[in-house]
């Protein structure tokens, strides 16, 4: 916080400052011991009408009145990683997105409306990404009438948490009725450490297609329209990998698309009756030595929030948060 030399705290930020990252002290309410203080820290997206708008890491938006503010002051963006590899959030989104490429997509200035028979979110949602050529209202109407013309729900994608990202996009989007509906971490790590794992990988087999097999253990079974196939075998270099199971299900799978540097992790899944017994670092370590042997020396990932299993697998492979990714929601009033 800022302090003057009396001791006392001090709102060093203004209107002017909407856009930068802030840390700020506000009182949250009062009571008999006294008033209450909290902070916040995050990108300042707005001050309008006496209300600042905060932005969290995470993509949580704190609403503070400027008459409960008691110090405030702009702050650097997060310090950079000191281990692993290091990525720009465009650089990271763009690999992202050529890893689970839609069945039709079409470019809005510098955005991309993507649309793949509803098969999930990425692959059907607007990737905002640059600058759309039209006031933001206006590409976000034109977005709601191409999604509405395949008779698909409007979803953008946006990110937040990191240098570059987009918590500015994130509050327009509210303001303009639409609504997050799910949110998930992107995580990077080093490569070569996941290929070095002590891991069985005798019983994977890696593959360059999708198979009938893999499928049936794939949680989207359900949906492997065409669209479904076409998404998952998108990429610059995609590698499917299994483990037998019994009637003729695999016990596991993942999914791996190298490009360039980067190797990104999709797909990896175990038959809950089997977990625990080391499946989903078998296939982990398996794809990464592949994509070590095409070149790359960075990993990727998405994970949903509220996964903890897969996290903590995650946190010991020594991946590591980058950024969050949200899906908003137009939602008619």
């Amino acid at each position: 916080m800022e302090i003057t030399g009396g001791g006392r705290l001090e709102v060093r930020i203004t209107s002017a400052d909407v856009g930068k990252r802030v840390s700020v002290r506000y009182v949250t309410d009062s009571a008999q011991s006294g008033e209450k203080f909290t902070d916040a820290v995050g990108v300042l997206t707005s001050w309008d009408n006496h209300v600042l708008l905060i932005t969290r890491k995470n993509g949580e938006s704190v609403r503070i009145p400027e008459s409960a503010l008691a110090a405030g002051k702009v702050v650097p963006a997060a310090p950079a990683r000191r281990r692993g590899p290091s990525a720009t959030f465009a650089e990271l989104a763009r690999a992202t997105a050529r890893a689970w490429q839609p069945v039709e997509s079409e470019p809005l200035g510098e955005w991309t409306l993507r649309a793949s028979d509803g098969f999930t979110r990425r692959a059907n949602s607007v990737l905002a990404l640059g600058d759309p050529g039209l006031p933001v209202a206006e590409a976000l109407a034109h977005a709601r009438a191409w999604y509405a013309a395949r008779k698909l729900p409007a979803y953008v994608q946006a990110a937040t948490g990191a240098e570059g990202t987009q918590e500015l996009l994130c509050a327009a989007l509210d303001r303009h009725g639409w609504r997050r509906e799910v949110s998930a971490e992107v995580r990077i790590g080093a490569l070569a450490p996941i290929g070095d794992l002590d891991a069985d990988v005798s019983a994977v087999r890696l593959s360059r297609t999708v198979d009938e097999a893999w499928l049936h253990r794939y949680q989207r079974f359900e949906e492997a329209s065409p669209a479904v196939r076409s998404v998952l075998a998108s990429g610059p270099s995609v590698w499917f990998a299994s483990v037998e199971g019994t009637e003729g299900v695999p016990a596991a799978i993942g999914r791996c698309v190298v490009d360039g540097r980067w190797a990104g992790f999709m797909a990896v899944e175990v038959d809950p009756g089997r977990r625990r017994r080391g499946l989903a670092t078998s296939v982990m370590t398996a794809l990464a030595r592949q994509a070590l042997d095409e070149g790359a020396s960075a990993a990727w990932l998405q994970v949903e929030a509220d996964n903890d299993a897969a996290r903590a697998l995650y946190d010991g492979m020594g991946f590591a948060p980058h950024h969050h990714y949200h899906h908003y929601r137009w939602v008619e009033a």
